[in-house]
């Protein structure tokens, strides 16, 4: 009885050296002397990480005395869901084995097993791939889900991680929260620091996106088929794209970026806080602000994406303070939160022309989309853009 509690517990994380030398005394008049010595040398091999794997407990086990090579024995029984403390509340859906895993995403098991592609034989087929350029003269791969693989991961990203609680800092991909909630922290500030990430999905690999779904309770079969739903390696694009990671443009890609950078987002707004500063992200785009902020300050900051696994793009930092435009995410900050005013003419001018000569390569939805924007940021600004808006003659097709 005892080694099978031991055993569970082995696979759950739950041991440390005192609670094992109390289970055994609980479950036995003498316990075995050498199972809280054991606990204590596991306990040490891997406190402070995400529940270990099946083989990496097998492996600990067998390195141990022949006595404790009992143990393995114990280690295949039924999987059961097991989430860290945090995650219990979260009514997550129950799914321990991988029939389980196939029937709730409507599939069979070989069409599970094909669409996560852990051996890497038919990613090339469950994607679209297009480099799109960047500003700065380099290339961006979007990875599109085909459609059978894009509605397993919108039933994983609604009923999944749609209810891990996101951290109070992040403001990209999250309900009610946009760059005007990302920026409007910032406003009026001496001094504003942005940063941005380096390759910020492409980096997260799938070793990571696998350890999340095992911290929230799947067993490892199932977190590894979640976590091959979830990523893919890229034929082209670069090493880092051809490694399995998370694809910018899958819907799930989004979630588990904020969740796999969480804790980064604790540690730095730790940080912001115990220097007087304001922090705020928005995907890839760190932002600081307050009376001073120090290149020391800014070295911490590195050094904490870094040892995340992370990197920053160090060319694209700026430290802005009032006497230039302080600007985040495309949205100025120095006096309070706004469009950009070279964006507000702009689209004011291609208004204007559509009144006076009717729209031409503009359509109804995208003007209407920009002016909601303005709208949304500065309603003043917004309402004169919507009057102009509602004066366009369009005509049936636009």
């Amino acid at each position: 009885m005892f080694l099978h509690t031991l055993a569970r517990a082995f696979l759950a994380g739950e041991l440390n050296a005192q609670s094992a030398a109390a289970r055994a005394a609980a479950l036995f008049a003498t316990p075995p002397r050498w199972l809280p010595a054991l606990a204590a040398r596991f306990v040490a091999a891997f406190a402070g990480k995400t529940r270990p794997r099946f083989l990496h407990a097998v492996a600990f086990l067998q390195a141990q005395p022949p006595r404790a090579a009992k143990l393995i024995n114990w280690l295949t029984e039924p999987a059961v869901m097991q989430p860290v403390e945090a995650a219990k509340g979260w009514a997550l859906p129950s799914l321990t084995s991988t029939g389980e895993l196939a029937t709730w995403l409507g599939l069979s098991i070989p069409e599970l097993e094909w669409l996560a592609d852990l051996r890497g034989t038919a990613r090339p087929g469950h994607y679209h791939y297009q480099p799109v350029a960047k500003q700065s003269g380099a290339a961006r791969l979007l990875e599109a889900p085909k459609p059978r693989l894009k509605a397993a991961q919108r039933q994983i990203l609604r009923q999944i991680l749609d209810l891990v609680p996101g951290h109070a800092a992040v403001h990209g991909f999250r309900r009610h929260r946009s760059i005007r909630t990302f920026a409007a922290p910032h406003a009026a500030r001496p001094v504003v620091l942005r940063m941005d990430l380096r390759d910020f999905f492409p980096s997260i690999s799938r070793t990571r996106v696998d350890a999340v779904f095992r911290t929230l309770g799947y067993p490892g079969p199932v977190a590894a088929l979640l976590a091959g739903l979830c990523t893919t390696a890229a034929p082209t694009g670069g090493p880092l794209y051809r490694q399995p990671h998370l694809p910018q443009g899958a819907p799930t890609s989004p979630a588990l970026a904020n969740i796999c950078f969480h804790r980064s987002d604790c540690r730095l707004a730790g940080l912001a806080a115990a220097t007087g500063l304001q922090y705020t992200r928005y995907a890839d785009d760190l932002a600081f602000s307050g009376e001073f902020i120090s290149e020391n300050l800014q070295a911490r900051i590195g050094a904490i994406v870094l040892e995340e696994g992370f990197t920053l793009q160090y060319r694209k930092t700026r430290l802005m303070r009032q006497s230039v435009r302080q600007h985040l995410a495309g949205l100025t900050v120095n006096a309070g939160c706004n469009v950009r005013r070279v964006d507000f003419d702009r689209l004011k001018a291609t208004l204007h022309r559509c009144v006076q000569l009717g729209p031409r390569d503009e359509t109804r939805d995208a003007l209407t989309g920009h002016v909601a924007f303005v709208e949304s940021v500065n309603a003043a600004r917004g309402r004169k853009l919507r009057a102009l808006l509602e004066r366009i003659q369009w005509t049936s097709h636009g």
